[in-house]
């Protein structure tokens, strides 16, 4: 009887055990995915955030607000294509200002990429802090307004454990669609280059005369960040075919769950299915105890 009572003290200790290391690994997997959903909601609040302001704009004020941004971009280039467009008063004032003249709440806009199911915003600048908020414009490089004779660059993380930004860029294929919205409109890019650099060979992020482009940038390989990936594609009108072919790609709130958190949903699978293992193998043990006895 003695050893009976032992053996069900130690089966009782063991499962308390399991049980505790069973619920740490739990919450070791989930917390990624609680922090990755959670800053899903973030973003998303942040981007509608940011077109809801846009209605509080006059259209006056956002003409004169892209104008600053456009005849920044003319000092970048020499303003090459658009001498006589701006005075020097204009393009030092939007010099001072940088992205200023776009912010809405700290916001210059937020980058849409249908094929890996990414809406981000976007702020200037690339420090530590603002690419833990999400995606950064690089400085120097010009401003997300479009127009000839520019080149805007957009940075990102990638493999980090609470968000995903640009951790699926290198899904991104040649053809596939990037939409940058902006205080005044969307702009459309089709990639149509990507390539792998060197940290400091920025010859590929030139502006090139005439043309209008836009290249997402990012450390590769994945958790390695010896190089970077470069994204790279060309303006196209945002005709009424296209606003078609976009919204479209505008997935229902759970496809894109299922596509952004499927591995962890895999996980969490693979966890409960232990689990239910567990319960069977100790039920199963408890019955043939019951039987003996």
């Amino acid at each position: 009887m003695d050893t009976i009572e032992s053996n069900k003290k130690k089966n009782r200790r063991s499962n308390i055990t399991f049980l505790l290391v069973f619920l740490m690994g739990i919450l070791i997997l989930f917390y990624p995915f609680i922090t990755a959903v959670y800053y899903d909601y973030q973003s998303s609040n942040d981007v509608n955030n940011f077109d809801k302001e846009l209605e509080t704009l006059s259209d006056r004020e956002i003409d004169i607000r892209i104008n600053k941004a456009k005849a920044y971009n003319t000092t970048l280039t020499n303003g090459e294509m658009l001498t006589d467009v701006f005075s020097e008063k204009q393009k030092e004032e939007g010099k001072a200002l940088y992205a200023k003249m776009l912010e809405v709440h700290e916001k210059i806009g937020h980058i849409e990429i249908p094929s890996i199911h990414q809406d981000l915003p976007l702020f200037a600048g690339t420090s530590e802090r603002i690419l833990q908020q999400g995606l950064g414009h690089l400085e120097r490089t010009s401003l997300p307004v479009g127009g000839k004779s520019t080149h805007t660059v957009i940075t990102g993380h990638r493999g980090l454990p609470d968000k995903k930004l640009f951790t699926d860029l290198d899904k991104v294929e040649k053809g596939d669609m990037v939409y940058v919205h902006n205080i005044k409109e969307i702009l459309a890019y089709k990639i149509d280059s990507i390539d792998v650099i060197e940290p400091n060979d920025f010859r590929k992020l030139k502006i090139r005369p005439g043309k209008d482009e836009l290249t997402l940038l990012t450390c590769t390989p994945y958790m390695i960040n010896s190089h970077r990936l470069i994204v790279t594609g060309h303006r196209v009108p945002y005709t009424p075919e296209v606003k078609k072919q976009h919204e479209a790609t505008k997935d229902p709130w759970w496809f894109k769950f299922l596509n952004v958190y499927k591995n962890y949903l895999i996980g969490i699978l693979i966890a409960l299915v232990i689990y239910l293992l567990y319960r069977y193998c100790i039920s199963r043990r408890k019955r043939i105890q019951n039987e003996k006895e």
